[in-house]
């Protein structure tokens, strides 16, 4: 029986902790969707009564009539929480910019970064929820805003839901396309801080009840903890295809020029197999 060199140990073991770390995000995002689900049962059952403009109910009527009433209506917050919204969409298209360029560069769909791939499925999934809470409306705003003639969904707060995926999904792809982490660090801290705004924000402008918050804050948990289990899943088969998660510097292409056949192969398999098959760097 041969024993395993201390390379292929290395990547033995890498390869169980990643099966950990995936097997706890999807864990982790099942049970704040659990919670998720909860709430929405709650909204309907528990303390349900009709204080909303119009003669609009919601559920946790009492703690949601509290707190509003405490923090009141402050539009100004609104419309600072909604360029935050703006700056979170413009991330979203900076990274669809990014899969467009590499797909163009690399001519096939199938050598665009799973990364960025992960990424679109979930901002694809976001855009879906947002249009079925649209459609399946749980409770209505707390007040009309303004220019509106009656009162409009609520539940989740999509801005929150919005922000905490995208700042946080952000923040998880960082090391394969930044290499100081000096400025890793920052724009990490950046995103933290885009998050609280956001949710504080969000609460004291007075356009969602409490749960509304509450509710996209657990949502956006299970979006990106879920999200980080298939992104995990992704580098793992990477780490078996190449030994270790190739950054975007190492994305090297490489060119058979004996076959003449343009074929395209990338990172470290591609140095390894330059030497066996001919395969030169394309300059």
């Amino acid at each position: 029986m041969r024993v395993p060199d201390v390379e292929e140990e290395k990547l033995i073991i890498k390869k169980k902790r990643g099966t950990k770390i995936i097997m706890k995000k999807y864990i982790s995002g099942i049970v704040t969707g659990i919670i998720f689900a909860v709430l929405i049962y709650m909204l309907k059952t528990y303390d349900v009564a009709a204080v909303g403009p119009d003669g609009t109910s919601v559920g946790f009527s009492t703690i949601n009539t509290k707190i509003h009433d405490y923090t009141g209506v402050n539009m100004q917050w609104y419309e600072i929480t909604d360029m935050i919204g703006y700056a979170a969409l413009g991330i979203c298209a900076l990274f669809g910019f990014a899969g467009l360029v590499q797909l163009i560069k690399r001519r096939s769909f199938a050598k665009v970064d799973k990364t960025i791939y992960s990424l679109a499925g979930l901002y694809i999934v976001v855009i879906g929820l947002y249009i079925f809470f649209e459609r399946f409306i749980i409770n209505y705003r707390p007040i009309i805003m303004p220019g509106a003639s009656a009162p409009e969904a609520s539940f989740p707060s999509s801005h929150t839901m919005l922000i905490i995926t995208v700042m946080a999904s952000t923040s998880m792809v960082l090391g394969k396309y930044i290499k100081s982490g000096f400025l890793k660090a920052v724009i990490g801290i950046l995103c933290a801080a885009v998050i609280i705004v956001t949710v504080y924000g969000r609460l004291i402008c007075g356009v969602h009840w409490f749960t509304d918050i509450i509710g996209g804050i657990l949502l956006s948990v299970t979006l990106v903890e879920f999200f980080g289990g298939v992104l995990h899943s992704a580098w793992k088969s990477d780490r078996v295809r190449y030994g270790h998660v190739p950054t975007h510097e190492e994305n090297i292409v490489f060119t058979d020029n004996a076959s003449g056949s343009g074929e395209v192969i990338e990172g470290r398999a591609a140095r390894n197999s330059g030497s066996d098959k001919g395969y030169t760097p394309k300059h």
